[in-house]
């Protein structure tokens, strides 16, 4: 049973006036584990400026670490690296994402079927703020803000979207940015579409899709423990379906029962997802096995490089078990997962030597 909290901001997400709505969101979470994903923007040339941003924001306004996942290719990226994303975003417990390309992000997410993760953070009771940009992903379908406004698009089609709100019953596209008002003499409300595109685009949904609107510095906080939907920051939301448009009013709540428009969407329980925790040894010995445990087991391994080395905890263990499962993928012939095997070593800072009695290992020093 879904218990988390999904928050959809409309913009805005690093101004002052949303940093009490970030505060209200983080103020119930223990053991915080915060994390920003930066797919939507990772075909930028200033990523890392763009990250930096966001992590100065979380740390100076809110007093939160927040740790960039990052993820901007899923081509590019390996299959040791996709599982290690998926798991880092599951063991969150908030999740943020927003400016960008909602169809560049799509790109990279649908392949991962990234919206179970997403659903896997909820079901753990944890909180997903998903903001502008990265919020168009979360329907049925999702609008192609860039191609229309960026290149001129003149035949704009939906693209399937990852659909965590259908999974609620809410069988909807979400469109951030409604109020727009940046055209000046120009419409460019309804996140830079204007009304002529949104109406035309509204025409092309399947009978009983909804459009979830939401204005600039705006919050709709879906609390799926209580079913309710609330409206917080500077303006309102908006669900339109079969010609009529609710308007949901700043600082009001209402009940999810009012706005769901379909059966909740089945989906594989968490236990469905391979879980696994243990000793360094085991979980070396389940990576020599490959499939999609092992690449689970070898990701966790990477995490427990990162965090659990050389100053957390006696790296004996880890770095024994990682090369013994290395020592076995090279017997059968597994030289890509020996090295991946040999990089979870180098990463939490020990040298690894092979000599011809076998592999040897130091702490590197602090230079």
């Amino acid at each position: 049973m879904t218990r988390g909290v999904l928050a959809i901001l409309g913009s805005g997400e690093t101004a002052p006036g949303m940093t009490k709505i970030h505060r209200a969101l983080l103020e119930s979470i223990t053991d915080l584990e915060a994390v920003n994903l930066d797919t939507a923007y990772g075909f930028q040339l200033n990523v890392p400026q763009m990250s930096e941003k966001l992590e100065e924001y979380f740390a100076t306004s809110l007093n939160v670490k927040l740790t960039t996942l990052r993820f901007p290719s899923y081509e590019k990226a390996t299959a040791l690296e996709r599982t290690l994303f998926k798991q880092q975003v599951r063991d969150a417990n908030y999740v943020f994402a927003g400016p960008g390309s909602p169809t560049y992000a799509l790109a990279q997410w649908t392949p991962l079927q990234f919206g179970d993760d997403l659903l896997t953070v909820l079901d753990k009771s944890g909180t997903l703020c998903i903001a502008s940009a990265a919020s168009l992903t979360l329907g049925a379908f999702t609008a192609p803000i860039y191609e229309i406004y960026k290149v001129g698009d003149q035949h704009p089609r939906w693209r399937d979207g990852l659909n965590v709100l259908g999974a609620h019953g809410l069988n909807c596209v979400v469109i951030p940015h409604f109020d727009n008002n940046e055209g000046g003499n120009y419409d460019t409300r309804f996140c830079y579409l204007g009304e002529p595109r949104l109406l035309e685009l509204e025409s092309q949904l399947p009978d009983g899709v909804a459009t979830l609107g939401v204005d600039e510095h705006t919050a709709v906080i879906l609390d799926f423990e209580n079913t309710t939907l609330s409206v917080k920051g500077r303006s309102n939301a908006y669900w339109r379906i079969n010609g009529e448009t609710l308007v949901l009013e700043n600082d009001t709540t209402v009940d999810l029962s009012e706005l769901r428009n379909a059966s909740e969407i089945p989906r594989p329980t968490i236990s469905a997802i391979p879980q696994l925790s243990g000793l360094p040894v085991e979980l070396a010995e389940i990576a020599t096995l490959g499939g999609d445990a092992g690449l689970e087991a070898l990701a966790r391994l990477v995490q427990m490089a990162t965090t659990g080395g050389e100053g957390f905890i006696d790296p004996t263990p880890l770095v024994k078990g990682i090369l013994g499962a290395r020592e076995e993928a090279r017997a059968q012939g597994q030289y890509k997962l020996a090295d991946e095997l040999r990089d979870v070593i180098t990463s939490a800072g020990i040298d690894v030597q092979d000599t011809p009695s076998g592999s040897a290992w130091s702490t590197r020093k602090e230079k």
